[in-house]
């Protein structure tokens, strides 16, 4: 497979491009509205820059990955997915649900393979526990957490990418840009209708334009529990924070902290350590799966309506918190 990257200012460039070698895929260009940054991105990591998207099309790229800044990057995709070339599109897409809507008719439209990298769904505990279901021991879901908590949103200025702090550009803050994975979690777990039933967001520690904290609580149609926190609260500038995601079961408890992960079963008094995986290279795993899925002709496992879905529910989220 021979993929490109598009967009590599954006602060998950060197992410994807780790992930597309660890899959045994070409990377033959690289391109970016900055044409410094590209060179600079070129150079680094040996790969070829390209002065313009068309260039890089005229590779032949089997995928695109495409990244960017939420004011360009519709019009980006727009002519991509027109093009027909199977792609990645990364998050924050666009700075309003409206214009993902958009897209993600204008893919079902044309057929178009359009993945979103939401790759904590390939996490170690969702792993095990599709398992215990296919098994037939996984037991009702009873409850789910999942908390993302980053440093202080004074990092996204040290990457250059400090629009991100800009709600009018990136559409809010931790809740929006971290909460979405979880809130996608709950979206891919949730049996019928997902109900919000609370939504706290905040300023809580920094004085910027977003939210540098939030806390959702959510049931769905089972009576499933889920709750989603997401901050720029934890006091590190180092990459990573706090991050824990749990699943409890009739029959389990499974425990993904990032560099550790377990399941505990009641039906077998077991207690397992999982194989972990960083945060930062589940990218591999989702580029693997979407290789994986575009040489079977199947569909993304994450679409432009999962991550549509998952803006609404956010949507709905702040609106709450505002009333």
């Amino acid at each position: 497979m021979k993929i490109a990257l598009f967009g590599t200012s954006h602060w998950h460039a060197e992410m994807h491009l780790d992930a597309a070698r660890a899959a045994g895929a070409a990377v033959v260009g690289v391109w970016d509205e900055d044409a410094a940054r590209v060179t600079s991105f070129g150079e680094k990591h040996g790969v070829p820059a390209v002065t313009s998207m068309a260039d890089g099309l005229a590779l032949e790229p089997d995928l695109v990955v495409l990244m960017g800044h939420p004011s360009t990057l519709p019009d980006h995709a727009r002519l991509l997915i027109k093009s027909g070339i199977p792609l990645i599109l990364e998050k924050p897409a666009a700075a309003d649900t409206a214009t993902i809507a958009e897209l993600a008719q204008l893919a079902a439209e044309r057929g178009s393979f359009v993945g979103v990298p939401l790759p904590n769904r390939f996490g170690p505990i969702f792993a095990a526990y599709r398992q215990l279901g296919a098994d037939g021991r996984a037991g009702k879901l009873g409850h789910a957490s999942f908390r993302l908590v980053n440093g202080p949103p004074e990092r996204y200025r040290q990457d250059d990418v400090g629009w991100l702090l800009d709600p009018a550009i990136g559409g809010g803050g931790a809740l929006r840009n971290l909460g979405i994975h979880g809130v996608d979690a709950v979206l891919s777990l949730a049996q019928g209708p997902v109900t919000l039933v609370s939504a706290s967001i905040g300023k809580r520690i920094h004085d910027e334009a977003v939210e540098d904290h939030a806390l959702l609580v959510m049931t769905d149609a089972a009576g499933t529990l889920f709750s989603v926190e997401a901050g720029y609260t934890y006091a590190s500038m180092a990459p990573g924070g706090e991050f824990e995601w749990r699943m409890v079961t009739a029959n389990a408890t499974l425990v993904d902290r990032g560099d550790s992960a377990s399941c505990v079963t009641l039906d077998d008094g077991s207690a397992r350590m999982l194989r972990p995986e960083p945060t930062a290279t589940r990218y591999r795993l989702f580029m693997a799966d979407t290789l994986e899925r575009l040489r079977d002709g199947r569909p993304p496992a994450i679409t432009l309506n999962d991550y549509l879905a998952a803006m609404a529910l956010i949507d709905a989220a702040y609106a709450k918190a505002r009333s």
